[in-house]
């Protein structure tokens, strides 16, 4: 526990590093949901939709303008993003390697927007589970056979889940949770 948050011990144990060449980005495909979302970011991104478009497929922005780029999710316990018809995300896109990228990352890189792309996608393979009746979270390795890439990669490397997420967590938890994540490694060592 880390501020009231129960950690996986997988998250600090197992190995992970994305390979993108391996994968071709099979996350943002697979799957039977979109990306979650909190109310917060769903506002920060209908704010800068119009930004993110341009990073788009033509399907897609039709997609968008037509039916949105959230939906309530089945449990009808939060938001996601948007599927194409292919069960792609609505912000997915493809570069000529047949990769695949996030159209608001893009937007992001790009310098066109200050937000990066949602949480739940950038603490990828962390999955936090709420409760918001009792404010209880978990943090949870998602593990998926489409990733097999990724785990050996992750241990050719030598990098943890938690290493490998280390932006996401910053940005979601703050350094110090961080900080306090790591210390928890060390001391389980």
């Amino acid at each position: 526990m880390i501020e009231d948050i129960l950690i996986s011990e997988e998250i600090i144990k197992e190995q992970f590093v994305c390979d993108l060449n391996a994968c071709k980005g099979a996350c943002c495909i697979e799957g039977d949901f979109g990306a979650p979302l909190d109310d917060n970011e769903a506002l920060i991104i209908e704010d800068i939709l119009e930004e993110v478009l341009p990073y788009l497929n033509l399907k897609s922005q039709e997609s968008i303008r037509k039916q949105g780029f959230f939906v309530e999710n089945v449990n009808k316990d939060g938001l996601e993003t948007a599927l194409m018809p292919d069960g792609a995300c609505v912000f997915m896109g493809r570069n000529e390697m047949g990769i695949t990228f996030c159209g608001i990352e893009k937007a992001f890189r790009a310098g066109k927007t200050t937000y990066k792309k949602p949480i739940s996608c950038h603490l990828y393979p962390i999955r936090v589970t709420k409760n918001t009746k009792s404010g209880f979270q978990a943090l949870n390795y998602d593990r998926w056979d489409i990733c097999q890439a990724a785990c050996t990669k992750g241990r050719r490397e030598k990098v943890k889940i938690y290493e490998f997420a280390k932006e996401a967590l910053d940005r979601a938890y703050g350094s110090e949770f961080y900080e306090q994540l790591s210390a928890a490694d060390r001391d389980l060592q």
